[in-house]
């Protein structure tokens, strides 16, 4: 499991005292209240910051970062990923997962056959869409919903699931 979790990205500065405009990569956009600290990462490396405030703003979070107060240091940080420590964060609930932890697991249907691995998640607005590639390159994508997503066991790195009729051509 990788250490560090990516929860935003830096698309643009705001205002004149350095903010930064960030587009999240979460469902709960409100968990940029609880934070103390962010680690920014672009092609110089990764680096701490201090977060003093934190702002919302059309679906976007507007942050002031201690050490960036204009507007031409906040612009050096654009396109800069926005990274968590991993020990940091509160426990997820049970049957929910980072999608950081679902890439590269292995598919499989009940009856023991390979699909493929889980290549990319993408949210629909009622549910995830599980795009599934296999050796082939062929993609096949499943709806993230109970009556199919049946186990996901990430010490295995497999998850099983269960092909209603139709679902797949």
């Amino acid at each position: 499991m990788t250490k560090y979790l990516e929860i935003g990205q830096i698309v643009n500065t705001f205002g004149i005292k350095g903010m930064v405009k960030i587009k999240p990569f979460t469902d709960d956009i409100n968990r940029f209240d609880r934070l103390k600290k962010i680690y920014i990462s672009n092609k110089n490396g990764k680096k701490e910051y201090q977060i003093q405030e934190v702002k919302y703003h059309k679906n976007m979070v507007l942050m002031k970062l201690e050490g960036v107060d204009t507007p031409e240091q906040a612009d050096l940080l654009r396109q800069s990923y926005l990274l968590v420590d991993r020990a940091d964060e509160e426990p997820l609930e049970e049957g929910v997962y980072y999608i950081v932890d679902l890439l590269g697991l292995e598919v499989y249907t009940d009856d023991n056959k390979l699909l493929g691995k889980v290549d990319d998640i993408f949210n629909t607005g009622s549910n995830d869409i599980y795009v599934v590639k296999d050796e082939m390159g062929k993609q096949i994508l499943l709806p993230g919903i109970p009556d199919v997503l049946k186990n996901v066991d990430l010490e295995k790195g497999r998850i099983t699931v269960h092909l209603i009729p139709g679902l797949i051509v």
